[in-house]
């Protein structure tokens, strides 16, 4: 395949008329933030914020026209405008992102403005057809092992028999490729769609896989909505019985983005036992609850620490608060995880625990809280299959 340059882009784009100014959206300098890596292309097209509802058109004519060209994969485009400025330094508020975006790819398109997605707990076909069910786990903040709590998730529900994939929605942090000892890039059998990438019997795919280690994203909310939405829609997930999505940290417009227009299943919220980690993580469930996702339950993770020359236990960041705050919150406990250097070894190492180490007590602790899980998916979906018609009495 040929390599796709900025140069043929921007002369691609040059046939596009913008029907506001009538100049081409290249010389009107509608053009920003292109990013080309093997064969993936993005940009967003800045528009006046009062004529958004009208450019859609074009946005969706200039994503088809990169997508014709030679060498492109797949081609994201959104619409974005800034906020202009008045003299004073005061500001209208017209700092819009539209997230219309869809992927050019034939037999795959959705109906411009159409959110990706449908009612909790369903897989329209035109998302991922074979995808039996959607698990999001989610934290209120960084750093309380959310990742590794992720892949060690997953891994359990494969060690169950079930045919498990792994997302790393974490844009701006990817780190599903490390953890799970996976490199290289991803190939494309058919040019329109990503085979996505596998080790330890899970497919995978990060943006990792697309971008170098140390490259930052510097991407608007828009973009990385529509990165997502592709990593999902462009790949081929093939039959799964369940895809575990590693959300990004935190509760801002891209997570209650990702909730309400992914179809979920249900969503596990992850903490360590720390008081200002707990609060983080009622933001979180509070966020599942306002879209209506299934909130599964709660993971204490770095619950105690054991010293494995001693034996000594000792509770660094207290212990049992995340059960106690899920019997106040009206959500299940699914399992506390110690703080182990071997989990953290093995997870740095590319062999994660359930794997590595099957029979010990951290791996065991990840394949009950994996159980549990299972167990809600069957009830779940279970419920789908039984409920009928709504009636509506007008």
């Amino acid at each position: 395949m040929a390599k796709i340059t900025t140069a043929q882009i921007e002369e691609a784009l040059q046939n596009l008329i913008d029907p506001i100014s009538g100049k081409d959206v290249v010389s009107a300098q509608m053009v920003k933030g292109l990013q080309i890596r093997d064969g993936h292309v993005a940009f967003t097209l800045e528009v006046d914020p009062a004529k958004g509802s009208e450019m859609e058109p074009l946005r969706i004519q200039a994503e088809e026209t990169v997508f014709a060209l030679d060498g492109v994969l797949t081609a994201t485009v959104v619409l974005t405008a800034e906020k202009k400025v008045e003299s004073g330094g005061h500001s209208h508020d017209h700092d819009h992102g539209h997230d219309h975006s869809h992927s050019p790819a034939q037999n795959q398109k959705t109906t411009p403005g159409q959110p990706v997605g449908g009612p909790t707990g369903s897989t329209p076909p035109s998302l991922m057809p074979g995808v039996k069910s959607i698990i999001a786990v989610a934290s209120g903040k960084g750093g309380v092992g959310k990742s590794t709590t992720s892949v060690n998730i997953a891994l359990g529900l494969a060690a169950g028999g079930h045919k498990v994939g792994l997302l790393d929605a974490d844009i701006y942090g990817p780190s599903m490729p490390r953890m799970m000892g996976i490199s290289g890039r991803p190939a494309s059998a058919d040019g329109k769609t990503l085979d996505p990438m596998e080790n330890f019997g899970i497919k995978v795919m990060s943006m990792g896989f697309l971008v170098e280690e140390d490259t930052p994203m510097i991407w608007r909310g828009p973009m990385v909505q529509s990165a997502l939405e592709q990593m999902m829609r462009d790949v081929n997930w093939g039959d799964l019985d369940v895809l575990v999505v590693d959300m990004p940290p935190g509760t801002g417009d891209i997570q209650l983005t990702m909730a309400q227009k992914v179809p979920l299943t249900g969503s596990v919220i992850v903490s360590t036992p720390q008081d200002i980690a707990l609060l983080d993580a009622r933001k979180g469930l509070n966020m599942f609850r306002k879209v209506d996702v299934p909130v599964f339950g709660l993971v204490e993770n770095m619950s105690y620490y054991v010293c494995p020359k001693c034996g000594d236990r000792a509770e660094i960041f207290g212990h049992g608060g995340a059960r106690v705050e899920a019997d106040r919150m009206g959500m299940d406990f699914l399992g506390e995880v110690p703080l182990h250097i071997s989990i953290r070894e093995t997870s740095d190492n590319g062999t994660p625990i359930v794997v590595s180490d099957p029979n010990s007590e951290h791996a065991k602790a990840y394949r009950t809280i994996a159980d549990q899980i299972w167990e809600k998916i069957e009830i779940s979906l279970n419920a789908q299959s039984n409920a009928g018609p709504n009636i509506v009495f007008q």
